[in-house]
């Protein structure tokens, strides 16, 4: 095994799917890469070619709601209650608005984007351990599932914290893993004046690079959400595809057994490899190997991209293989090497 080296590997310390980086810190490594490091469906929706008129055209505002209305139905929530965004980035800035400089507490640990989302917008962050510590926040964000370790809150003590928080306080839920594990969703709760879910659509679908997520909320909150994110806030092409994609029942029941199926695959070869896995969610998986720094750069110079944490040197999180194809090389790669 070559050297490992330590400046390469602190350039995947912030988030996954950086595989421009990989290129550079692993010239060597055969492509097309094989892109493990994010928690997005490896199987993309396959949606049909666009009218021109999505590109040249300002997106009218009944297609708008026309694909808010689809993602109401397919996360169950009460109609009116969507407002669709350009990412969760934006709309965490778009809250930010409704009460600049609050007090946010987020559950922890989790992945850093809330954190540092919400203190970009001048928000004073603090990272809790425990759920009922964050009662006392203006602010108390949880991410169900979680990201990296799939830790999840249950719907009832959810509740719990959400009723007890006090008037203009708001309990929000990242559920951006959620749509193949929805049993603990709070998508059709949203009428409580003081509860906001987050929804990712690129996640399940499979197209993360069409920028598209919703906030879930009463329909006050859902208003104040929509004078911040102000006029187009999605592309004519993200509301074309997200409203097919999201009326796709037989595509969506599909592609959920197929990423189970893929899941499975992905424990089997992480078992015979020597990996305890610590948790995960539906499309990832969080391990553990007393090698796994040496591990992420083996598998690396075999053009295979996980995500590693600087804070856990002993840790991975493995994305869904494709096909059977990926997958074999995955566990080929991760055999001992000579």
């Amino acid at each position: 095994m070559r050297t490992i080296d330590t400046s390469a590997l602190s350039a995947f310390a912030y988030h996954g799917g950086a595989l421009d980086v990989a290129a550079r810190a692993f010239p060597d490594a055969p492509k097309p890469w094989i892109d493990l490091s994010t928690g997005i469906n490896p199987e993309a929706y396959p949606f049909p070619p666009l009218d021109a008129a999505a590109f040249a055209r300002l997106p009218e505002e009944g297609a708008l709601g026309a694909l808010e209305a689809a993602a109401a139905r397919r996360y169950g929530s009460p109609s009116g209650s969507v407002v669709a965004a350009p990412g969760v980035h934006a709309l965490i800035g778009a809250l930010a608005t409704l009460q600049p400089s609050a007090n946010v507490g987020v559950l922890g640990p989790t992945y850093a984007g809330h954190e540092r989302g919400w203190a970009a917008f001048g928000a004073r962050v603090s990272s809790v351990a425990r759920l009922e510590g964050l009662a006392g926040f203006e602010r108390a964000v949880v991410v169900n599932p979680n990201n990296p370790d799939g830790r999840v809150v249950s719907r009832a003590d959810l509740l719990d914290l959400a009723s007890g928080l006090w008037p203009g306080a708001l309990l929000i839920v990242d559920e951006a893993f959620a749509d193949f594990d929805d049993g603990q969703t709070l998508a059709g709760e949203v009428g409580k004046p003081n509860l906001v879910v987050l929804r990712s659509f690129g996640k399940a679908y499979g197209l993360a690079g069409l920028r598209l997520s919703f906030a879930l909320a009463a329909p006050d909150v859902a208003a104040a959400l929509r004078r911040a994110l102000g006029p187009w806030p999605v592309s004519g092409p993200a509301i074309a595809i997200g409203a097919t994609a999201l009326a796709d029942e037989a595509w969506f029941a599909a592609a959920k057994a197929r990423a189970k199926a893929r899941a499975e695959r992905l424990d089997a070869i992480l078992g015979d490899a020597g990996w305890s896995i610590l948790g995960g969610a539906s499309l990832f998986r969080l391990a553990r190997h007393p090698q796994a720094s040496e591990k992420f750069v083996q598998l690396a110079q075999a053009g295979i991209l996980t995500r590693r944490f600087a804070q856990a040197p002993d840790q991975l999180r493995f994305g869904l293989p494709l096909g059977e194809a990926e997958a074999a090389s995955l566990e080929k790669a991760m055999a001992p090497q000579k």
